[in-house]
């Protein structure tokens, strides 16, 4: 699938949704800034809580490829694998450091090989996250620049976001988000054929 298709599934995907993406955008950004400006809850927030987050994002952006419904409460469903998420972003951020040391490429490198874990994780729930680590980097082989170039597209949106002072962001977030779980669904369908083709 092109990066055309794969955006314009997503401009689909989140049609008639906008509002209720920027609510729950709007709520995991209160409750994370908020969680910041007080000692200790800070380093507690940006540990447990915005992890946990993203799962949920993942979630939300997985059942949306699926035409599921979407309500508020479902910012909040990665917190039932809090202890996973916590720890693959501990693992996650840890390798990228490590690889950062040699050179800055070898740190980017590794951030878009491990770009795939969070939604294997929300996909997979009953994965560690080593495994999900794991399966991020068997299925982002040969896909990199692929992901890289697709993130770089969104560049101009971004910079309309800067423009607009933000206002723009409440269609860009959403949009990027659709489009990057796309990526996703596809890679994943992709080595699940390979599979089903190697067992034959």
């Amino acid at each position: 699938m092109t990066r055309v298709e794969l955006k314009n599934m997503a401009k689909e995907q989140i049609q008639g949704k906008i509002g209720i993406l920027f609510l729950i955008f709007l709520i995991i950004a209160i409750i994370g800034a908020g969680s910041a400006l007080v000692p200790v809850v800070g380093w507690f927030a940006a540990i447990v809580i915005m992890p946990a987050f993203n799962i949920s994002l993942c979630m939300i952006f997985l059942g949306l490829t699926k035409n599921e419904d979407i309500s508020v409460g479902d910012a909040f469903k990665g917190f039932n694998i809090t202890g996973k998420a916590v720890w693959l972003n501990i693992i996650t951020n840890f390798f990228v450091f490590l690889w950062s040391l040699l050179l800055v490429i070898p740190g980017i490198i590794k951030v878009f090989s491990y770009a795939a874990a969070p939604f294997i994780l929300a996909d997979n729930p009953e994965l560690t996250a080593r495994e999900a680590l794991s399966e991020s980097k068997q299925i982002m082989d040969g896909r990199k620049l692929d992901l890289f170039i697709l993130v770089l597209s969104f560049v101009l949106w971004y910079l309309l976001c800067l423009i607009t002072g933000g206002i723009a962001y409440i269609y860009v977030k959403p949009y990027f988000e659709a489009t990057i779980t796309n990526f996703y669904n596809e890679i994943k369908d992709k080595k699940i054929e390979a599979e089903v083709i190697e067992n034959n």
